[in-house]
């Protein structure tokens, strides 16, 4: 397991996204190879405190994952969950907002699909698009959406105080690495039907989006809802790194199965 300090962002310190190196491979001097056979063991040990979480049905966890177009949200969702127990974990897109969701508060569609006691709900794209994507592409007035990061930080203690555990994963990757990623979708035949002409306009963005994941991150990653900025060029690096830091996230939570019921004399005919 990777030590997972270096891509936390602590409480009331920067993100320093500039700083931190989306290419690294901090704490592992392996190769792909030896990073895809590291990640087979915790995916074992994450299956377990699934399973034990699931089992005690008295607390939950809400992964957020957020990136840039090609981060790597899919991937890391099919690789890391591969061997947990589907009927416990929940993954949900946020997409644009239909008619109804924009008729109602930008929380509204957010609450109804947080996990349930037992439950792990992974959000692809989140409540944090009404600071990322409304702010860079001047959706609402900048009146409004510096009013929300406070409103994050109040809804994600409220699932902290009613046994929700939050973390939220930053999947940081290089300007450079989108590019190669884009074009992979466009030269690979297995990979086109990923390619989305939008997702240019949004690199023409790229500094603003930077910006906006920066304020963002900076100012919502409290001790009960932590950011983790995870360096995503290297995609086995990335999957391993994420796997380590919900081990750990889950450790913590100490999932215990229920007391066995008194079975002496049962039997089964």
């Amino acid at each position: 397991m990777l030590d997972t300090s270096p891509f936390l962002v602590r409480h009331g310190s920067p993100a320093g996204l500039a700083r931190r190196d989306p290419h690294s491979n901090q704490g592992f001097e392996g190769g792909k190879a030896e990073g895809k056979a590291a990640l087979e063991p915790l995916s074992a040990r994450l299956s377990e405190l699934q399973t034990a979480l699931w089992a005690e049905s008295g607390q939950s966890l809400l992964i957020v994952l957020q990136a840039m177009d090609t981060g790597g949200k899919d991937g890391t969702i099919r690789n890391v969950f591969m061997g947990v127990n589907p009927q416990g974990v929940r993954v949900w897109g946020f997409g644009a907002p239909t008619e109804e969701e924009l008729a109602h508060d930008y929380l509204w569609r957010i609450h109804d699909h947080t996990p349930a006691n037992g439950g792990i709900t992974i959000f692809n794209r989140s409540h944090y698009e009404d600071v990322l994507v409304v702010r860079v592409k001047d959706l609402v007035p900048e009146s409004r959406w510096q009013k929300r990061y406070a409103h994050i930080v109040d809804f994600e203690r409220l699932l902290s105080d009613e046994g929700t555990t939050v973390v939220k994963l930053f999947l940081h990757i290089s300007k450079e690495e989108q590019r190669s990623r884009l074009e992979a979708r466009l030269q690979e035949a297995d990979k086109r039907w990923k390619f989305n002409p939008g997702d240019l306009e949004d690199r023409k963005l790229w500094d603003d989006f930077q910006e906006a994941y920066e304020e963002a991150i900076t100012r919502t990653s409290t001790e009960q809802a932590p950011w983790y900025v995870v360096p995503a060029d290297r995609k086995w690096y990335r999957d391993l790194a994420v796997a380590s830091i919900l081990i750990e996230t889950l450790e913590r939570m100490d999932p215990r199965y229920p007391p066995e019921p008194d079975l002496d004399g049962v039997v089964v005919e």
